[in-house]
């Protein structure tokens, strides 16, 4: 199994249960035929996520994730994921979610986007949304 590293950027946040999570993905990937080889998450802020949104895919609005593929290979999941913990969290309140439920579900979603989901249109969303809820329900801590 390859590796996963979780970081804070400009933020401080550390996120808890890392082992679990690190298992948790593993077990997405694999479920999914893929195999992992390096992956990073990168917690941050609104705003510097606004900017790599904006620098890198010429949006200029607010989300919570980005993920970037940069592995080379069709079956190995390789890149970088962003996510905002302030969009986490008004997101959670907005939803009536826990913290740790929505932050989940955006970690799955960031991994669902590099084994090959998309959610740009709605029928795509809801696989999305349907694939997000079965991993959710496998994780324990």
């Amino acid at each position: 199994m390859g590796s996963i590293s979780f970081f804070s950027e400009d933020t401080p946040f550390e996120l808890p249960h890392q082992k679990v999570i690190k298992e948790w993905i593993g077990n997405i990937i694999a479920s999914e035929g893929k195999k992992l080889k390096h992956l990073n998450y990168v917690f941050c802020s609104d705003a510097r996520l606004l900017k790599i949104n904006q620098e890198y895919l010429d949006h200029d609005y607010y989300t919570d994730i980005i993920t970037f593929d940069s592995s080379d290979q069709e079956d190995v999941i390789e890149g970088d994921i962003f996510i905002s913990i302030d969009r986490v969290q008004d997101n959670a309140l907005s939803l009536g979610n826990s913290f740790l439920h929505e932050l989940n579900r955006v970690i799955a979603h960031g991994v669902l986007h590099l084994v090959g989901y998309d959610d740009r249109t709605p029928p795509l969303k809801q696989t999305m949304r349907l694939k997000e809820d079965s991993y959710l329900s496998l994780f324990h801590t």
